[in-house]
This record gives C-alpha cells, structure tokens and sequence, in this order.
C-alpha cells in the first residue's frame, strides 16, 4: 500500500475549495487527478477536513492479543522456549496458526528480548 499524500498539500487543496475554486480546477491547479479531488471534496464537505485517514491495524486487534496472557504464563513456566516450540504450543492450546516471526514480534512489543 502507497503512503498518503502529504497533509501539506491537502491542506493548500482545501484552501483553494474554501477561496472559491470548485473541486475539479483546484485538482488541475495543484496537478492531482479528479479523482483524489472528488475524494477531497467529499471529505471536506463531510468532515471539515481532508487529512488523511490512519493506515496501519488498530493497536491491540492482532490475531495474538487475546493470548497475551497465555504466551506470557508459557514464557514465565519456561524461559527457554524458541519460538517454533511456543507456535506449537500456541496451535495445541488454542487451535491459532501464528508464524513464529510473528509471536516474536508480538513478545517484542511486550518488553521480551
């Protein structure tokens, strides 16, 4: 996925709208295609502003949260776990596929090393 055009420029989009200049001139000014100008009208005349919208997973709504506390009590039982041997057992307890890299990833963001 593409990163969002810059606030900045959204901004001098809504400026032009708000001086007068309909959706479609304002978009050739700044050289934007319709589309993204129709979207920005839509959302300025919606919202009062056309910022971006966040792009990333809502934090705490992975396919791991609701087994923190069961990966953290297998950690705390056994500190040697790899991380294969806790997807395993991740699959037995609770039937959830995770990668390893993931579990790791997700144990990172908790504080493990």
């Amino acid at each position: 996925m593409s990163a969002p055009l810059p606030d900045a420029l959204r901004a001098r989009f809504q400026k032009l709208v708000e001086e007068g200049l309909i959706g479609r001139a304002a978009t050739l000014r700044l050289k934007l295609s319709p589309a993204t100008g129709a979207r920005w009208g839509l959302a300025i005349r919606r919202r009062g502003h056309a910022r971006a919208a966040p792009q990333d997973r809502p934090r705490g709504k992975g396919k791991l949260c609701p087994h923190r506390l069961f990966l953290i009590e297998l950690i705390d039982q056994d500190g040697d776990m790899t991380m294969p041997e806790l997807a395993g057992a991740l699959a037995d307890a609770t039937g959830v596929q995770a990668h390893p890299d993931a579990i790791g990833r997700f144990l990172r963001k908790l504080g493990f090393t």
